[in-house]
């Protein structure tokens, strides 16, 4: 039987090879090793692995899961993996929801990396006991994530509140007016409930819109 096919992305050029020798310790196939979601995009299309491991964030223009989206565009069968230094709500909710097999943190084990990537390969889901707790949480009580309160204008300043800028920053990076963003900015904090600069930025970081 032959080996399954894996492709690694990730843009940190040690933690990649350190994911492609304890995978193939454990009998996996390392066929590709991409840095840019760029280069994750052509070696899908012209090596078709039969499994992506996919860093979520790397690349200032494109996300891991804007490469996912792409990927599942063009072939909806692909088995992704989903690989994340940091593992919000908000992150592994949207993974699942775009079509991943399984999420992992990079502290993972390697042994549970690739029974991630076997099972994802054979058409499976994976998830740790604690993520998948935490997937059964969100269907239960909602979700309550900026994400999914707010539409994507209303985000967007949210975002860039939580990184410390003024309404009249945001107003000029946007290119509207200011008292455009004070009323926006005001009914995004009532929305969330959050009123200090302090507790805006707590919140973005928690749910993966910034960097902590």
């Amino acid at each position: 039987m032959n080996p399954i096919r894996v492709m690694l992305a990730d843009d940190h050029p040690i933690v990649m090879t350190g994911f492609a020798m304890s995978l193939q310790g454990q009998g996996l196939d390392v066929v590709a090793q991409a840095r840019t979601p760029e280069e994750a995009l052509a070696q899908f299309q012209q090596l078709q692995p039969d499994v992506i491991v996919l860093d979520i964030r790397f690349g200032e223009q494109l996300t891991g899961l804007d490469v996912a989206k792409q990927i599942l565009a063009q072939t909806p069968s692909a088995a992704i993996v989903f690989l994340s230094q940091f593992d919000q709500d908000s992150l592994i909710k949207e993974t699942y929801r775009l079509g991943g097999r399984a999420f992992m943190t990079k502290d993972c084990d390697p042994a549970d990396l690739a029974a991630a990537v076997r099972r994802a390969h054979d058409g499976e889901l994976y998830f740790l006991p604690h993520v998948a707790e935490r997937l059964a949480n969100l269907s239960v009580r909602g979700d309550l994530s900026p994400q999914s309160q707010l539409d994507q204008r209303a985000l967007e300043i949210f975002t860039l509140m939580a990184e410390g800028l003024t309404n009249a920053e945001i107003a000029e990076k946007l290119d509207v007016s200011t008292k455009t963003i004070s009323n926006i900015s005001q009914a995004v904090k009532e929305k969330l409930g959050v009123h200090r600069p302090a507790y805006i930025t707590r919140l973005a970081v928690k749910h993966g819109l910034i960097e902590p």
